[in-house]
């Protein structure tokens, strides 16, 4: 096993639509039970980092383990090699058989009725509600508002607008939404009390 492997975006733009960001409260109040908290703090170390390089990284295992708080083992036994492996059991990363490349997905999927009859049933109920209310809002809402944060991310690191268009294309943003999220952020950098996911 490689002591650096390649992650790379795992586009899927039906997820990438209805799905959660790892960092946000659904996936820690609904995931964390499902997958455990090393593998929830990888994915969200992940998002961060993709979030800087969108079209992926390279991962140093030992360097990744110790800023995890994990251990600093390299090879098939090092945690961040095993929890990759658990993320793949979950369709949540898919290795490259011929090379040291893992694809990751950047959005969480709703959890599914299998895992959510394994969670308590207090849990269940507030899943419950929190799905309820989320038909409330209107088609695309979460997309359109996690397209923004990261149009304006892009802008602020200094990435032109057609630039940033594009990368959210090739994260999976239909084109209308990548539109649209650039050219919100082109309008909204630079105030500091402007929160990137309103509106």
């Amino acid at each position: 096993m490689p002591s650096t492997l390649t992650i790379v975006p795992w586009p899927d733009p039906i997820v990438d639509t209805i799905g959660y960001d790892p960092r946000t409260l659904y996936a820690e109040t609904f995931w964390l039970p499902t997958l455990g908290p090393t593998a929830l703090l990888l994915l969200r170390h992940l998002a961060a980092r993709f979030d800087e390089s969108p079209t992926g990284l390279e991962l140093r295992v030992a360097e990744t383990s110790r800023a995890l708080g994990v251990g600093e083992r390299e090879g098939s036994s090092s945690p961040i090699v095993r929890t990759l492996a658990r993320l793949e059991q979950f369709d949540l990363a898919c290795a490259d058989p011929c090379s040291p490349t893992i694809a990751v997905r950047r959005h969480l999927p709703p959890v599914d009725r299998r895992h959510l009859r394994r969670l308590p049933a207090t849990l269940q109920a507030v899943h419950a509600h929190w799905a309820e209310a989320r038909l409330a809002d209107p088609p695309h809402a979460e997309a359109r508002r996690r397209a923004r944060r990261l149009a304006l991310a892009l802008l602020e690191q200094g990435d032109d607008a057609d630039h940033a268009e594009r990368v959210l294309g090739s994260t999976g943003f239909h084109p209308a939404v990548s539109h649209d999220a650039t050219r919100w952020a082109l309008a909204h950098r630079g105030e500091a009390t402007a929160p990137a996911h309103s509106g």
